[in-house]
């Protein structure tokens, strides 16, 4: 007789030890690791961000005009009648404007086109707002000497969607919003927010263009999409541990799944 062979133990022997492995790979996957929560880490060998424009460009001087996009536009003269001609709303014979205190809303049309009193129509094609004030100004050059013209986007809003707590058009309160300040605005990201793959959709004159920005990644700073530009659409994908059912409050559920496992086992083990 063999003194080498050892009896088989019985399966409650194993018991503990399988349940062991099953609770701590369940928790193992619910885990969500630092590198995808933590900002502006160093990922200097994996960065791929480079910014075209230069530092030092304003915002504005990077995003051009659109159709359906608003304009605050005041003219300012020595002679106050002269200056509330030019200054005339809609109902007054102003076209596409509207009054808002003492500017008023002008929407560029499909055409490129904003309504101007008395002047008439502008074309603002290919124009950043610079451009679009530089246009302006030429046309009231045979109506008026001495003024003052501002010109300002009105419509300065982007889209959050995805894993954001406050989803929806959000507005804008100063012309240059970084893409940190924007997520902020938004509410930030869930914790199952898929942080290093956020996709940004930017309507541009030949049609939008999808990127795909690691807000991990401190390099970003550096980058084009370091601001936001009006129109914008953010989109943050879920994670895998959302798309299993785990949600914020995860815990109890975990704790919950953990018992059956537990109970289910024990009762296939006896």
């Amino acid at each position: 007789m063999n003194n080498n062979i050892h009896p088989i133990k019985p399966m409650r022997y194993y018991k503990p030890t399988i349940i062991s492995i099953f609770v701590v790979t369940f928790l193992l996957s619910g885990c969500i690791p630092q590198k995808e929560y933590i900002l502006l880490q160093d990922k200097s060998t994996k960065g791929n961000y480079e910014n075209p424009f230069g530092p030092g460009t304003n915002i504005t001087d990077k995003y051009f005009l659109m159709p359906n996009d608003y304009l605050f536009i005041n003219v300012s003269t020595p002679d106050p009648k002269l200056s509330e001609f030019f200054n005339q709303s809609s109902s007054s014979g102003g076209g596409n404007a509207q009054r808002n205190q003492n500017f008023f809303y002008y929407q560029i049309d499909d055409s490129m086109n904003i309504d101007f009193p008395y002047v008439g129509k502008i074309n603002l094609a290919g124009c950043n707002v610079k451009m679009g004030k530089t246009r302006v100004q030429e046309a009231l050059k045979p109506f008026l000497k001495e003024y003052n013209l501002t010109f300002k986007l009105a419509s300065n809003t982007f889209t959050a969607l995805g894993e954001f707590r406050k989803q929806g058009v959000q507005t804008m309160q100063k012309e240059q919003v970084t893409i940190f300040e924007a997520v902020a605005m938004a509410g930030g990201t869930t914790p199952f927010g898929k942080k290093r793959k956020m996709k940004l959709v930017r309507q541009l004159p030949d049609g939008p263009v999808t990127y795909e920005v690691d807000l991990t990644d401190k390099n970003i700073v550096n980058s084009e999409y370091y601001y936001i530009y009006p129109n914008d659409l953010l989109y943050v994908r879920p994670m895998r541990a959302k798309q299993l059912g785990i949600g914020e409050s995860f815990s109890l559920g975990l704790i919950t799944t953990a018992l059956a496992l537990y109970l289910t086992l024990d009762a296939i083990i006896k």
